[in-house]
């Protein structure tokens, strides 16, 4: 037996007492479980003292945007799962004669990003409790730090509940990729957010998985759109957290009629555009060899600038770039996880569809798409991106990495992992929530037979063809 055959064997072991004992909880128990969880990274001093850790061991966005995004997601996690049923009879239906009773999966896997190391791994942690599951969390190597002080928090409130500790556990440090192959060898279910690799190893693990699919959001400026707002939106959007998140906007496509009129809005926002001299030198700098450089994500725009020598940009919040191509041979055509813009013109909303689709073809099918115009028209227009391009949310007239993870004032689940559909290469097209957590029971009951009518069930077939 190999020493991570070892570890995991332990680790597992010890879930599954923990869980047995979980599997006992009623529903309010349960929610008390959550609650706890909830309030290990909510805890104002909690959250001040993960924050600044993550940003301290990752390096990646700023301590500010880390305590809001940790009480914000968490708090509105919390508020989804406030009157949702996950014990006993969930669900009832007499008439049909069936009756529905939440199971839990087990022990679930979690592998966490660096880019949200305390808000992904309690949105996890609170999901599985939600389900009376244990978990093992497998962080990124930069967030480990962060992963383990949030357990040391999980623990303690634990603790005041009489909760077995063993419902949530850590990978031993180094975390490698060794040890965590094995621990998806082992459990009943894996979670996976994260890098491609990480998730195509969760779906090629043998074991139910769910992945998420690569972000590289484009939103597009309707001729309708009231630009200072759509302004406004994208730009606190992409520039939230220094654009850690696989939501933010990667590419504006603005329509013509108000090309201008919308890079001056963004420019009054504290976007800066580069001329083609400056953007070559970004590119050059950026994307080494046509690959990202890990040295520039989630830094701010006035830091990206100097490590591209582009002079003095302290003031500016946004790096915009203009491009016509998409691509490898045009890298600013795919995610850049930092507040780096990417601007597209298109005659009319048809071609801002198409260009859309051609950046979705390259990077980012499945994921999301926004829309910025009027009221008039925005309904019609919606439906005509949800009904041909391949993503799984359209987000309307709202700052896209704030809304797409669930917001206050949209009815999306509170979420930071966002399943996109097979068109992501993922397994679910869902905002990741507690029910992706259980197992249904069904008790099916006899009740009068509903026979089918063959006669009524093949009739508008024989009319079509003259049968």
């Amino acid at each position: 037996m190999s020493a991570e055959q070892n570890t995991i064997n332990g680790l597992i072991e010890r879930a599954r007492r923990a869980q047995a004992i979980a599997n006992g909880y009623d529903q309010a128990r349960t929610d008390l479980l959550c609650a706890a969880a909830a309030w290990a990274i909510m805890e104002p001093a909690h959250n001040q003292a993960l924050a600044e850790l993550a940003v301290r061991d990752t390096g990646l966005g700023n301590v500010a945007d880390k305590i809001q995004k940790n009480h914000r997601k968490t708090l509105g996690l919390l508020r989804d799962l406030q009157h949702a049923k996950s014990v006993g009879v969930i669900h009832e239906d007499r008439a049909a004669g069936l009756t529905e009773i939440a199971r839990p999966v087990g022990v679930v896997g979690a592998i966490t990003p660096s880019t949200n190391p305390g808000a992904t791994p309690a949105n996890m942690i609170i999901n599985a409790m939600k389900g009376r599951n244990a978990i093992i969390l497998a962080p990124s190597p930069k967030g480990y730090s962060t992963a383990a002080l949030l357990l040391e928090y999980v623990h303690a409130e634990f603790d005041k509940l009489g909760a077995p500790r063993d419902l949530v556990q850590l990978l031993p440090a180094p975390v490698n990729k060794a040890i965590t192959h094995e621990l998806l060898q082992q459990v009943d279910l894996i979670v996976a957010t994260g890098s491609q690799s990480n998730i195509r190893a969760a779906y090629s693990s043998g074991k139910p998985a769910f992945g998420v699919g690569a972000g590289n959001v484009s939103v597009i400026v309707h001729s309708s759109a009231d630009v200072a707002a759509a302004a406004e939106k994208i730009v606190r959007s992409k520039t939230f957290d220094h654009a850690t998140s696989c939501s933010s906007e990667n590419s504006v496509v603005i329509e013509d009629a108000v090309f201008d009129a919308m890079i001056a809005a963004l420019k009054a926002q504290g976007c800066a555009l580069l001329d083609e001299s400056a953007k070559a030198q970004l590119q050059a700098r950026m994307f080494p060899a046509g690959h990202l450089s890990a040295e520039f994500t989630a830094k701010s725009a006035s830091d990206i600038a100097a490590l591209a020598d582009l002079g003095n940009m302290n003031a500016a919040r946004v790096l915009m770039v203009l491009e016509t191509g998409v691509g490898a041979a045009f890298p600013f055509s795919g995610e850049k996880l930092s507040p780096v813009l990417t601007l597209y013109r298109a005659k009319d909303f048809d071609a801002a569809v198409k260009q859309v689709a051609e950046i979705y073809a390259f990077q980012g099918a499945g994921h999301s798409v926004g829309l910025h115009a009027s009221a008039e028209h925005v309904e019609a227009l919606s439906m005509q991106l949800g009904e041909t391009l391949p993503v799984a949310r359209v987000i309307v007239n709202q700052a896209h990495a704030i809304a797409t993870g669930g917001s206050f004032d949209n009815g999306l689940p509170f979420s930071l992992s966002m399943g996109c559909g097979t068109w992501g290469g993922n397994s679910f097209s869902d905002n990741l929530s507690y029910k992706n957590f259980l197992n249904i029971t069904r008790i099916a009951r006899p009740i009068a037979p509903r026979n089918a009518d063959e006669t009524a069930l093949f009739a508008p077939l024989f009319r079509a063809t003259g049968r």
